[in-house]
């Protein structure tokens, strides 16, 4: 499988790199959509924006949906201070502790992309003697632009509106070790794996014993990315997202994780049985853990109605909605589970 890995390194570098804050996703679909034309397949865009891929298989009844989400955490502006800089409001979880000191590109709507750093208002700690003492929220955050601008008429000449998006780097980098360091891997990671497992049944010609679909959602991190789209005959919606890596789990960055419950509740128990069961006939190194803050596309599924078993797997990641780390070999294990349980 080492040729499909180094296929998932290099989509989650080029998925890494298009900016897609919830809201602001069509720049990844459109490439997701090539890359799906280009491995033979027919993908479909879904009317809320995401990419919807029929893998094949040979049952309608009790088909499999697995589902990956592009969209990211990232920002909007809310409007122009007197001093030039813009005021923001998050998307998603997005911290201000992590955003801090950032750059960041905003995006506007008909004037082009201008570039800024996130800083505490009043961020020189020579100047401002509250700096170490002051509690970071986005209230009192600023975007200073990599503009001449001095005053809220210089932005404002610039085109900048409110509701104009701001996207903040990933600084991707993948170690001579394996270790996967970036912003967005959750949910990147999962969406670039799902790509591996498409190119690896493609080219091999696997026949899968039941009906296959892959969903990329773009509204995961708003809570309602996997809550439509499950065409008939879907009766397992499997979310493949981060697997939580932190103090009191079990996953590492090098495991994939099943996830038992999480903040939403129990997933399906016969179908993590099943999963975990796969784990170990593979000899996969996994973790099964209790996510204590976390909700996921397939509970999202279920609260909208769809009768379905639910399920949660992905590579171990640590720092999320941080600078986040994976690593390879999670990345592998999480292959490996779908390819063990889907065929």
């Amino acid at each position: 499988m080492e040729k499909y890995m180094d296929y998932i390194l290099e989509q989650l570098k080029n998925l890494l790199a298009i900016d897609s804050p919830s809201g602001y996703t069509k720049n990844v679909t459109d490439y997701l959509f090539s890359q799906y034309k280009a491995m033979g397949y027919e993908p479909e865009r879904t009317i809320k924006g995401g990419i919807l891929v029929d893998l094949g298989g040979e049952k309608t009844d009790g088909a499999v949906f697995t589902e990956a989400h592009v969209d990211t955490l990232g920002a909007v502006v809310t409007g122009v201070k007197s001093n030039g800089c813009l005021s923001v409001s998050p998307i998603g979880g997005m911290s201000a502790n992590n955003a801090e000191a950032e750059n960041c590109r905003i995006i506007t709507r008909f004037d082009g992309i201008y570039e800024g750093t996130c800083q505490l208002s009043n961020a020189s700690i020579h100047v401002n003697g509250d700096y170490d003492k002051t509690a970071r929220t986005f209230d009192i955050m600023e975007i200073v632009l990599d503009e001449k601008v001095f005053s809220r008429e210089d932005t404002q000449a610039l085109g900048i509106l409110p509701g104009d998006y701001v996207c903040f780097d990933p600084r991707t980098v993948i170690t001579k070790s394996g270790y996967i360091k970036s912003r967005f891997l959750d949910d990147k990671l999962s969406a670039a794996i799902l790509m591996g497992y498409a190119k690896y049944v493609k080219d091999k010609h696997i026949s899968l014993k039941r009906k296959v679909y892959q969903h990329f959602t773009v509204y995961e991190e708003v809570g309602h990315g996997g809550a439509a789209s499950i065409p008939e005959g879907v009766t397992e919606v499997l979310a493949v997202d981060m697997g939580c890596v932190g103090e009191g789990l079990e996953c590492r960055e090098h495991q994939v994780s099943i996830c038992a419950k999480d903040s939403g509740g129990p997933y399906n128990y016969d179908l993590v049985t099943d999963l975990i069961r796969t784990a170990r006939e593979n000899n996969l190194d996994f973790a099964v853990d209790v996510y204590p803050h976390y909700g996921s596309d397939a509970e999202a599924a279920l609260r909208s109605g769809y009768d379905i078993r639910h399920a949660l797997i992905g590579a171990g990641v640590y720092a999320s909605h941080g600078y986040e780390r994976s690593h390879v070999d999670g990345a592998k294990n999480t292959l490996l589970l779908l390819k063990g349980y889907l065929g």
